[in-house]
């Protein structure tokens, strides 16, 4: 899908056009192949600066093309991908294209929160020509979302463990995996893209002008925010996994050693009869109350080893 929005520079309107107009702004959603030659053949860009941000394995980073004028900006965003049991958290490429002062270029492989928030206009200040301010500001929402994505994974973390103190149950042990699991691919994300935008700030790569800077240094701060609440999450988060699965372990020892104790307790009284059950000669085998003294003895030497065990912690 492709679409084209255009800030009008004396008015100040933000309108979605339909031709390749100077100062717009090109936002692709997974294209197909007749979109890419389209967008491609209209800004006169090579077709691999779109594909790159089109590969979900492709990590933040900056292509400069000082031939073509153009500068290809890779981040990863967050993202909630829905299973049939819980929502999974993970990180997707977001390719943001400068073709020289002309027009501004987002790819992504999915819609993302992060572009919708600038095409419903919900950003102060932002104006498709001032293609700076525009990636700085994409930098500081990208990290600003991750905050939020990171205190949903702590909120839902949280109510994970209060199931799992009541009722063992492998959905939220499952539940913490993943969690667990999103943790990672966000540290390494949030470390990547931080690399980026040191990169830029540096001013090597596109002009910074001054009342953008501060945009930058702020999405930066708010990246190295993301970086340290996703180590401590993750954190305790493995703490958490590893103290569960030492009482799962322990449960299961308790559970073993009860069995073990039952199973010698019923063992004692099948011993004694089949003592008796032997074709020799037995202790009241002729007398009128052999029966009654037979399961006398079965009953008492039965509460002994009861009492024994229980004395040794082996039934609770």
């Amino acid at each position: 899908m492709v679409k084209i929005y255009n800030t009008d520079i004396e008015t100040n309107k933000f309108e979605e056009i339909k031709e390749f107009k100077k100062g717009s702004w090109i936002n692709l959603t997974n294209p197909s192949e007749s979109e890419i030659k389209k967008v491609c053949e209209g800004v006169n860009i090579e077709e691999d600066f779109i594909r790159y941000a089109l590969d979900i394995e492709e990590k933040a980073r900056i292509d400069d093309d000082e031939d073509e004028n153009t500068i290809l900006f890779v981040i990863d965003v967050p993202s909630i991908e829905k299973n049939e049991e819980n929502d999974v958290y993970v990180t997707m490429p977001l390719g943001m294209i400068v073709v020289r002062d002309d027009f501004f270029i987002t790819v992504s492989l999915k819609r993302n929160k992060i572009i919708e928030e600038f095409e419903k206009r919900k950003i102060k200040n932002f104006q498709t020509y001032k293609k700076t301010r525009f990636i700085f500001q994409i930098l500081y929402l990208n990290s600003s979302y991750y905050l939020n994505y990171l205190k949903r994974i702590n909120k839902e973390t949280e109510i994970a463990e209060y199931i799992l103190k009541n009722s063992m149950k492998n959905k939220e042990l499952l539940k913490l995996l993943s969690l667990e699991k999103g943790l990672v691919y966000f540290t390494t994300s949030l470390k990547s893209n931080e690399l980026v935008m040191e990169k830029t700030l540096r001013g090597k790569i596109i002009k910074l002008y001054e009342d953008d800077e501060e945009i930058l240094e702020d999405a930066i701060t708010e990246n190295r925010q993301a970086i340290e609440m996703a180590q401590i999450y993750s954190n305790i988060l493995n703490g958490t996994m590893d103290a569960y699965a030492s009482i799962i372990s322990n449960n299961l020892n308790g559970v073993m050693k009860f069995l073990t104790s039952v199973t010698i307790i019923l063992a004692v009284p099948t011993m004694i009869s089949s003592f008796w059950g032997m074709n020799v000669e037995l202790p009241f085998q002729n007398s009128k109350a052999g029966f009654i003294i037979m399961i006398a003895i079965a009953v008492v030497t039965t509460l002994i080893v009861t009492w024994w065990l229980n004395r040794k912690d082996m039934l609770k």
